[in-house]
């Protein structure tokens, strides 16, 4: 996308709701104008916008989640006034008080190992503790430096298969944020060609109110002289009639679709939109296989793929990890005690743990061992339905790209006969006004007029609706021959 003009369209477009707010109550559209505007204030699009907010902040929670996480822990302070059972070394029980004032705190850096999937620490501490009442001391605990390292042996290496499917989930994320803003596009057509068809409609009836009293009044001019029946005169006067209810309902029609575009738009009730009829379309042929390349290469669908196998493989990992368990914990480092704050930090003394922790089933009846079957028979169904849904997205595309292909045909084709139908209603008005025809077959002139009209516009709403389908499975502009892309960053910081 070219993202510094659109910028300026929008704020240009934005600027002129504004001044028509202020006292103008037409706002005329063009197609590209209504698209732009419900990409930037629709409903639809708000809902894209959170959505890929949401995306974006997980995987930056990911990504923070490889970076060191440094912490601080401390009691500030802690105070302790009571008696505790204390066993004595002949085996008794006595009671006796504390009565103490501690304060401690801790630095901590943790760092994740995503090529293990162990963790590694590095921390240093300092314990006070003062005894309060009679002999009251106070004593310190230091630890300067300590390492620790946790590591699993045998199970599944989380960081490792996180790594691998958050980048992928993500990049489904972006390209299904991109597919609801042309999501956002196929709505605004349906809804600018609705309002369009009405407005067509409205200015037929209103057309054909005026030709049907004109020619009501040339009747009866006609049938004072005898030209014409007396049936002929009140047919002519009841289609004159009919186009009165018409145009009453095209107008409620008109209002009614106008209300819906100005809903989805977020324009003011008080706004009169006039849609502008669209005067040409860009004559493109599509290649089934230039088509689907460009879908494989953007759309969420492989994206979504490429993660549901992963994820699929993982529980299978999973699976397997769990059959046993042995974990390793390992701790290095150095303290002191002392009663002063200086003397805690001399003298130190080593202080290490190694630590080896194991889980082996020896008799569970196959347990663990069903539940890899089951994520192993898990992951062939999903692998199964991948490429039945693979199977229908191609077919998918096939299909839209002939009917986009057909659709040109048939948009020039209806172009042409509309022109037609217009001049033959205006001939067949002059040669009835002079008796050459009779009212059906002028009902009929008019009626093929209205119809080709209509389907004129049907066809070229079919022409835009399927380019634009195109658009949303592909991510890929056509016209400007340019991958659809947004700047997610800026996005997301709206």
């Amino acid at each position: 996308m070219k993202k510094k003009s659109y910028i300026i369209t929008f704020c240009s477009l934005w600027l002129g709701f504004q001044l028509s707010a202020q006292g103008v109550d037409t706002v005329r559209f063009t197609l590209k104008e209504a698209i732009q505007l419900a990409q930037l204030q629709s409903v639809d699009a708000a809902v894209a916008l959170n959505e890929l907010k949401t995306a974006y902040w997980e995987y930056r929670t990911h990504v923070a989640d490889q970076l060191p996480e440094v912490s601080f822990t401390g009691t500030l302070p802690a105070y302790s006034k009571q008696y505790s059972k204390y066993q004595q070394s002949d085996g008794s029980y006595t009671f006796v008080q504390d009565n103490s004032l501690g304060l401690s705190g801790e630095i901590s850096v943790v760092q994740n190992i995503a090529l293990t999937g162990g963790k590694i620490a590095l921390n240093s501490s300092l314990d006070f503790t003062r005894q309060l009442g009679q002999g009251a001391f106070n004593e310190y605990m230091s630890v300067p430096i300590g390492v620790t390292l946790t590591q699993p042996i045998f199970g599944v290496n989380n960081q490792k298969w996180k790594r691998r499917i958050e980048p992928v989930r993500y990049q489904e994320a972006k390209a299904a944020y991109i597919e609801s803003v042309e999501g956002v596009t196929l709505s605004t057509i349906t809804y600018f060609f609705n309002l369009l068809l009405a407005k067509e409609n409205l200015q037929i009836a209103r057309q054909n109110l005026e030709n049907a009293d004109k020619l009501y009044e040339i009747a009866i001019a006609k049938r004072k002289i005898g030209h014409i029946s007396e049936s002929e005169l009140m047919q002519l006067k009841l289609s004159a009639l009919q186009k009165k209810s018409e145009l009453t309902e095209a107008q409620s029609n008109l209002n009614a679709k106008m209300f819906q575009l100005r809903a989805f738009l977020g324009v003011g009730e008080q706004q009169v939109i006039e849609p502008i009829f669209p005067e040409s379309a860009p004559m493109l042929r599509m290649i089934y296989q230039d088509v689907l390349q460009k879908a494989q290469e953007n759309n969420s669908f492989a994206k979504n793929i490429r993660r549901r196998q992963l994820e699929a493989d993982y529980a299978v990992a999973t699976a397997k990890g769990n059959q046993r368990s042995v974990n390793l914990f390992a701790s290095v480092g150095y303290t002191g005690k002392d009663h002063t704050f200086d003397a805690a930090y001399n003298h130190l003394k080593g202080n290490h743990i190694v630590e080896v922790g194991m889980s082996i089933p020896i008799l569970d009846w196959g347990k663990r061992r069903g539940k890899v079957k089951v994520a192993e028979s898990n992951r062939d169904v999903v692998l199964s339905k991948i490429r039945q849904e693979e199977i229908s997205f191609n077919q998918d595309i096939f299909l839209l790209v002939e009917n986009f292909n057909n659709q040109a045909a048939q948009l020039e084709i209806a172009q042409e006969a509309d022109a037609i139908a217009e001049r033959r209603y205006k001939t067949s008005i002059e040669t009835f006004m002079i008796g050459k025809i009779s009212v059906l077959d002028l009902n009929d002139a008019q009626q093929s007029k209205d119809e080709a009209k209509q389907k004129h516009i049907q066809e070229l709403y079919n022409y835009w609706r399927y380019y634009y389908n195109i658009r949303s499975v592909t991510l890929y502009d056509f016209c400007n021959q340019q991958t659809l892309d947004a700047d997610f960053e800026e996005i997301v910081r709206k």
